[in-house]
């Protein structure tokens, strides 16, 4: 089995409680642990995966918290570094009437990751490295961390997975950079997961075929477009197919996607990494159709690592 490396934020989701009420109102609050990287490594280690976390937490009772979480799904978190100088990052969210989010994001530690710090990581028990993280794209000592990271696994034939993970209210004024960077990474990656929204910013186009094509165009890697309950787009060698989701009483979509990416990773650890590259469409659509149903059932339970303890 091919251990797996996680790489980007550490985070903890302070959700507001009262409903309908903006962030300057809210009273209630609940904490989460948080941060997209974080969730997919919990998702392979709940399948049983290896997997570690590279990561930057604030030395505080929340950093605490997130390593804690994340050794009780029993990954690997030799690599989440505690920051003296810094505090646990912290995003707050509120859902209001309209279904809009009142959004707040407090960064600290987790933009503190830096090359020095990934230059003490051992590329050689893993097989695959997953970038995950939307806060990677940002200014900071992670963006040149997780760029560093992509050369270095590269360098040793290391298989790369990528999810942009967008968040329109991180990246307001900043989209010229966000897809910058993404195609940087997507013309790189051997497989990357992309929400359909995000394919039509990426690559500026208004339909999937249209977005696929021109993905065709820049990159070898094998896509997956999600498209929520309609399930995904696939994406290999020119042809595409939707892989149709599974009917769930959806209770709670959070954690879906990277759900969907910690079953394709946890499934390509199994093989190796010659014989990834020799997979055929038809293996890859049945891969999909798996993590298709761990996407679903993740929909099925409140909260989003909650939720992958039911992932088995």
């Amino acid at each position: 089995m091919n251990s797996i490396l996680c790489i980007g934020e550490a985070l903890i989701d302070m959700i507001c409680t009262d409903k309908g009420s903006p962030l300057s109102e809210g009273e209630h609050f609940l904490k989460k642990a948080g941060g997209a990287p974080m969730n997919v490594a919990a998702a392979i280690a709940a399948f049983g995966g290896n997997v570690t976390v590279a990561a930057k937490v604030g030395n505080d009772p929340f950093g605490k918290h997130l390593i804690d979480v994340l050794n009780s799904y029993k990954v690997d978190t030799r690599y989440v570094l505690k920051d003296d100088q810094h505090f646990t990052t912290f995003a707050f969210v509120s859902l209001m009437q309209d279904g809009e989010r009142d959004f707040y994001f407090n960064r600290g530690a987790d933009g503190m990751l830096s090359v020095s710090d990934i230059a003490a990581i051992d590329l050689n028990p893993y097989g695959i490295v997953h970038f995950g993280s939307a806060t990677a794209f940002l200014p900071g000592p992670l963006q040149a961390a997780y760029s560093h990271l992509l050369e270095q696994s590269l360098k040793n034939n290391v298989f790369v997975s990528f999810d942009p993970n967008y968040r329109h209210l991180l990246f307001r004024n900043q989209q010229p950079e966000f897809i910058q960077q993404s195609w940087n990474f997507i013309k790189r990656a051997h497989f990357f997961k992309v929400s359909d929204e995000e394919a039509f910013l990426i690559t500026g186009k208004q339909t999937l075929d249209e977005a696929a094509a021109v993905f065709f165009r820049a990159t070898n890697a094998v896509f997956a477009i999600t498209l929520g309950k309609e399930g995904v787009l696939l994406g290999m060698n020119g042809t595409t197919t939707i892989v149709p989701s599974i009917p769930v009483q959806s209770v709670d979509t959070t954690g879906a996607g990277d759900a969907f990416v910690g079953s394709i990773l946890f499934q390509l650890s199994q093989l190796e990494h010659t014989a990834i590259d020799r997979l055929t469409f038809d293996q890859w659509a049945a891969i999909c159709k798996n993590a298709n149903k761990a996407g679903a059932k993740t929909c099925e339970y409140m909260g989003g690592m909650e939720a992958f303890k039911h992932l088995h």
